[in-house]
């Protein structure tokens, strides 16, 4: 059978998964990979593999036993010196090996903002040790945000108000880290308005940006998005001219998601992802190309629009409340009975707390009312535990 291309996917969950789909509308053939079996993104892949990315014998052998044509992250936590090495062979890794090595760690990344390119950020020291974190405490002021260098879906990270209140911060930042780098980010908290994500798309054809992307976080990680989200034309310009300087000088084709702080006209950086952001979920219903949609496109060197329209909608998240391996759902029709709202179950073969196992999507005349329906509709969903 032919294919437009091959892809060997690295990380396998839900924002694998929408990705795969997008990525076969357009004939591509994909490997879904990740370090459990049945995955998200397996369960819709052409192909499976089951290894730790970090393990960088088993990513080497996977790409000289599939030789595709892209090598997709879709995660962090990936042995990325092997992806350098891997490109140099001549694999294309998406959007470069250099990004994956320099966004795997919230370090390099900022470090590259901030320093080289000359964007705002907030004041920022790395810790290793909890010595290290008390002096940078002291050098960014309280209230002040510990997070891991590398961590998955904003786990580790807490706002610390107050000296006594470090050494659990720095405890839960380390149990919640990923890779082998005991590091962390300790930076000056943003008394910001709202926070967004600009979805950024460097394709053949240039660079297109969708129309930001508002989003609540709890512990770190995203509840709910809604998209548009209401944004001087001032603001937005400043967001597009910072996240299109950082995704040139990063290289290669594809989607990223550039997450900025809004105080007033003042936008600063705060991090970015070089593939599909879990806050664009919402453009599963808000836009004609998804997230997913312009990321195959751009991986496979197709056009993208110059102009990106939303319409109003909101995305809210189905969470798990415990561990168990025996899962079912119920409350959907309930979810679905309101017009204009949306499910996706990621069909996660196991939950644990907090864990996302499905997004409630809706749209309506404005945004409010999107959030208000994509709420309403996650609550119904309930998630039923069999041991």
């Amino acid at each position: 059978m032919s294919h437009t291309a091959k892809i060997l996917l690295l990380g396998s969950g839900e924002l694998g998964r929408e990705f795969v789909i997008s990525a076969k509308r357009l004939g591509a053939y994909v490997v879904a990979c990740d370090a459990y079996d049945d995955a998200p993104a397996m369960q819709v892949a052409d192909s499976r593999e089951v290894f730790s990315m970090l393990d960088g014998d088993m990513l080497r052998a996977a790409a000289e036993k599939h030789r595709p044509d892209y090598i997709v992250p879709e995660i962090e936590a990936i042995r990325t010196s092997v992806l350098a090495e891997l490109e140099e062979e001549g694999f294309t890794v998406v959007p470069s090996a250099r990004a994956a090595q320099l966004t795997m760690n919230r370090d390099a990344i900022r470090d590259l903002a901030a320093n080289e390119l000359g964007l705002k950020t907030s004041k920022y020291r790395y810790a290793k040790n909890f010595d290290e974190v008390r002096a940078a405490a002291e050098h960014t002021g309280f209230p002040c945000v510990i997070k891991p260098v590398m961590s998955s879906s904003g786990k580790g990270q807490s706002t610390v108000r107050e000296e006594g209140a470090l050494e659990e911060a720095w405890d839960y930042a380390c149990a919640n880290m990923r890779g082998d780098r005991q590091r962390v980010i300790v930076e000056q908290f943003v008394d910001f308005d709202y926070e967004i994500t600009l979805l950024t798309v460097r394709h053949k054809g240039g660079v297109t940006f969708c129309p930001p992307i508002g989003h609540r976080q709890e512990r770190g990680d995203y509840q709910e998005s809604w998209q548009p989200t209401p944004m001087s034309d001032e603001a937005i310009t400043s967001a597009q001219d910072m996240a299109r300087k950082v995704v040139d000088d990063l290289g290669g084709h594809g989607l990223f998601g550039v997450e900025f702080f809004v105080k007033g006209e003042e936008v600063i950086f705060s991090e970015l992802s070089p593939r599909p952001h879990d806050t664009g979920m919402v453009t599963l219903v808000s836009q004609n190309l998804t997230e997913f949609d312009l990321h195959a496109r751009a991986v496979l060197g197709l056009p993208v629009p110059a102009e990106l329209r939303a319409r109003p909608s909101a995305s809210a998240v189905i969470l798990a409340e415990r561990d168990s391996a025996q899962l079912g759902y119920d409350g959907l029709a309930e979810a679905l009975s309101e017009t204009g709202t949306d499910l996706r179950i990621f069909a996660k073969p196991t939950s644990r707390p907090y864990r996302r196992m499905g997004v409630a999507l809706a749209t309506a005349g404005d945004t409010e009312e999107a959030r208000r329906k994509a709420r309403d509709a996650a609550h119904k969903v309930r998630i039923v535990y069999g041991d």
